[in-house]
């Protein structure tokens, strides 16, 4: 299962910093933050940490204050004020200060932060005067021994909001062009979805490093199956994209089932292809709308992503896949109306490996939900390789946090809406009710330069069911081609569909996929 709780301290962090008047005053003041002796480090000695480590059984982070952190709830997190003159690099050198974290009921592992200064590395040494208290009722005096959470960079020298944030057993997250946070990515998942109990193991300590716009994150990723030594060198590109390079060294303490590289988590609770599901006001919610797959063999695939009636798990066979993401192609208000929220300016994220990854399969967990509270979907590659006790892995990759998937082509069209309704002929009375009808807008590429015409062809399968009344056409006034076919089927069992646009021998988009529950 996923972290359920993790969405109600994400929303309160936005709320846990100072204004900006008196974030501009503070820092004007000049950087306190406190460290500890200068000691070697080098990529190579924490890897050979992280190799050491998985030959010794797992020790659990010992809780602090536990009697006090079960009180820090939501409420309590938005009234507590990291103080801007503590940052790391407050006036310099690096553009991008950072801040911490506080210690509460959702996150209560302490971490180790250092930052890196001439090749050598100090600890950034905790105490609780680098917070405001405030209205929390909190004594500091108590907390003298906590630890941070975690930390984030801010978006410039004298600015209250952040770009990009670590926190929580191995999750981290960006945001991007419309500076909107929205799905994160995490280190590493291990049995998620699977018939044992998914494991979350954390990045216990951090280093921090900076060369000009570029920050450098090392971290030591530990947990009771698995170690890990992880280098991230983030920065945001001239259109506010954050992207990120990621090069990991991973030892396996235990055998496991199932293992996610690179995974991606968000929330999905309803769009235009699941009116049923509406139960909210707004015409939308969610993070992401839809799984996008860049194939070794070069074929660009869009799945939009459902709420099922029970836990999913789909798997995509590749070879040397050369991207994957979750994406959020409906960027229009119009279809969210929140103006709290701006799930049109969520960023979707997309994965791209360096090397050769071999062959395994993305797959796709989608669990249902009731609400926008619970992150219910998680993207993953899965080697296609058995994990054992003992085993090594090294892999490199690149993420991306921006509006769309980065190199897209230009040679083909892409599906930007799957809507769902009764089969048959609008208005026919009576309707089919063993039909279903799926209509799906596709734009772009080849598509942009045509006229109405009526020769392109929908090629649709189904792994159950018969297909009719299939044909394209394009929407009057946008520059939309609408392809619109009836699934005829018995039964609640899901079916698998497959469709993409094709005239004479050319295909015109990408490959739409979609499963489809008849009872839901």
């Amino acid at each position: 299962m996923i972290n359920l709780d993790r969405r109600l301290l994400l929303a309160a962090l936005s709320a846990s910093l100072l204004p900006p008047k008196a974030f501009a005053a503070t820092a004007a003041s000049g950087q306190t933050v406190r460290l500890g002796p200068p000691r070697d480090f080098s990529f190579a000695a924490l890897a050979a940490r992280a190799k050491k480590n998985a030959s010794q059984p797992y020790s659990a982070p010992q809780p602090r204050a536990s009697h006090l952190i079960k009180d820090i709830d939501f409420d309590a997190v938005q009234k507590i004020r990291f103080r801007a003159d503590h940052a790391l690099w407050a006036g310099g050198p690096q553009p991008d200060p950072v801040s911490f974290f506080h210690l509460n009921k959702y996150s209560a592992d302490p971490v180790q932060l250092h930052v890196l200064e001439g090749g050598k590395a100090r600890e950034i040494l905790y105490g609780p005067d680098y917070f405001d208290y405030g209205a929390s009722g909190l004594d500091p005096k108590a907390l003298a021994d906590l630890g941070f959470s975690g930390f984030r960079v801010m978006d410039g020298q004298n600015k209250p909001t952040d770009w990009l944030a670590f926190q929580g057993a191995s999750y981290f997250r960006a945001s991007g062009q419309d500076a909107q946070y929205g799905a994160s990515a995490r280190g590493i998942a291990i049995n998620t979805a699977a018939a044992t109990a998914e494991e979350f193991p954390r990045f216990s300590e951090f280093w921090l490093d900076t060369n000009g716009p570029v920050i450098s994150i090392y971290a030591l990723l530990d947990g009771p199956s698995i170690t890990g030594a992880y280098k991230f060198d983030a920065m945001k590109n001239e259109n506010g994209a954050a992207i990120m390079n990621v090069h990991c060294d991973l030892f396996f303490r235990a055998d496991i089932s199932r293992l996610g590289v690179a995974p991606l988590t968000s929330m999905y609770w309803y769009g235009e292809n699941e009116r049923p599901k509406a139960a909210d006001w707004r015409p939308e919610i969610h993070d992401n709308d839809g799984l996008a797959l860049w194939t070794g063999k070069g074929e660009r695939i869009w799945r939009p992503l459902i709420n099922p009636p029970q836990v999913m798990t789909n798997s995509f066979a590749d070879d040397s896949p050369k991207g994957f993401g979750l994406i959020q192609r409906d960027r229009d208000f119009a279809n969210y109306q929140d103006d709290g929220a701006f799930y049109n300016k969520r960023p979707g994220i997309w994965v791209e490996p360096k090397g050769n990854w071999g062959p395994g399969a993305v797959q796709l967990v989608e669990i249902p939900t009731e609400d926008e509270t619970h992150d219910n979907i998680v993207a993953y590659w899965r080697p296609d390789r058995a994990i054992r006790a003992g085993d090594t892995m090294s892999l490199d990759y690149r993420l991306y946090w921006q509006n769309n998937e980065p190199a897209y082509p230009k040679s083909i069209a892409k599906a930007v809406a799957t809507r769902l309704g009764r089969g048959g002929i609008p208005g026919a009375n009576p309707w089919p009710r063993d039909k279903h009808k799926f209509v799906v807008d596709f734009t772009g590429g080849p598509l942009m330069q045509m006229k109405q015409r009526y020769d392109i062809k929908p090629m649709v399968t189904a792994s159950r069911g018969s297909i009719d009344n299939a044909y394209v056409i394009k929407v009057v006034g946008t520059d939309r081609w609408r392809a619109l076919f009836d699934l005829q089927v018995d039964g609640n069992m899901p079916v698998d569909l497959r469709m993409y646009l094709k005239l004479g021998d050319k295909t015109l988009s990408e490959t739409w996929l979609y499963q489809y529950f008849p009872s839901s």
